[in-house]
């Protein structure tokens, strides 16, 4: 018994968080729809029956049939195979927000919660200034202002979200910065960008990237929403926001916001379960109650 506890208390963390994670089931199905949206993504030409921005107005409006198995909109394109591409812009749009919020917040959070002083005074202020709106209003007003387009709603997403990732860099690494290691490293002289890149910034990333996984399904869930409201992706981009807009009036074609509102409800859904999933594997707090 003895040496069991010394085999299991020598498995670092992450192989213990690891396990953890597999033997989650709800974990696991919400990766398992990722990653057949994933696929879906890069297979669409060989998945998708028709090109997604051909028209054929003789067979508007079909409902689903096996010809239309989503059936078509109003300008005859055919859903299904919208839905499919539509995943090659949702996906990647979604985790650039993501990326790009995680990278922008984690530096300037690990720079002012190291170095403090006038910085941290001055990035604190801007993200607690950005973070007493609501994300989705305050992302609403910068892409009204920059105008309508996949692009700017993307920016805009990343403009609102970086100081979430910035405050939560930040509260890890005041933890950290005075721990021994940290000291032993500042008093033989390393250099403080290698302190941060190999000291402080691996020993605090754990929390940055579960918030991250968390956040990837609200991010395409915004990003679908901006672009409902006709701030984001413009016709005939099949955007899965912008095709639930499209159909919001057609009462009677229900087909043409239920397949791509049920695309949208799924990869969210699965995000949140393997968000939650590595929050409890990694998270030492909840695997030690």
């Amino acid at each position: 018994m003895g040496v069991g506890r010394i085999v299991r208390s020598s498995q670092s963390p992450w192989a213990r968080g690891l396990r953890t994670l597999i033997r989650n089931r709800m974990a696991m199905a919400g990766a398992a729809v990722i990653l057949i949206w994933v696929i879906v993504a890069i297979a669409a030409p060989w998945i998708a029956p028709y090109d997604a921005l051909a028209q054929k107005v003789e067979d508007r409006l079909s409902p689903p049939s096996p010809r239309h198995l989503f059936g078509t909109d109003e300008l005859g394109r055919d859903v299904f195979s919208r839905v499919v591409y539509g995943a090659r812009i949702s996906l990647p749009v979604g985790l650039v927000v993501i990326l790009f919020s995680m990278l922008m917040g984690a530096l300037v959070g690990a720079l002012a919660g190291y170095f403090g002083g006038a910085f941290d005074l001055l990035v604190m202020r801007v993200a607690d200034i950005t973070l007493a709106f609501p994300s989705i209003v305050l992302a609403l007003a910068i892409a009204s202002v920059l105008g309508p387009s996949l692009k700017n709603a993307v920016i805009a997403m990343i403009l609102v979200w970086w100081p979430e990732y910035a405050r939560l860099m930040r509260g890890q690494v005041l933890s950290v910065k005075h721990e021994d290691y940290v000291m032993a490293a500042q008093s033989v002289g390393v250099p403080q960008r290698r302190i941060l890149a190999r000291h402080i910034i691996p020993n605090t990333s754990a929390p940055i990237v579960i918030k991250a996984s968390l956040d990837a399904g609200s991010a395409i869930l915004n990003i679908a929403a901006l672009s409902f409201i006709g701030l984001g992706a413009v016709p005939p981009t099949p955007e899965w926001g912008a095709m639930i807009s499209l159909g919001r009036f057609k009462f009677y074609q229900w087909w043409l916001t239920t397949f791509p509102g049920l695309a949208v409800l799924s990869v969210v859904l699965g995000f949140n379960f393997l968000g939650d999933g590595l929050r409890d594997a990694f998270d030492p707090r909840l695997r030690s109650a």
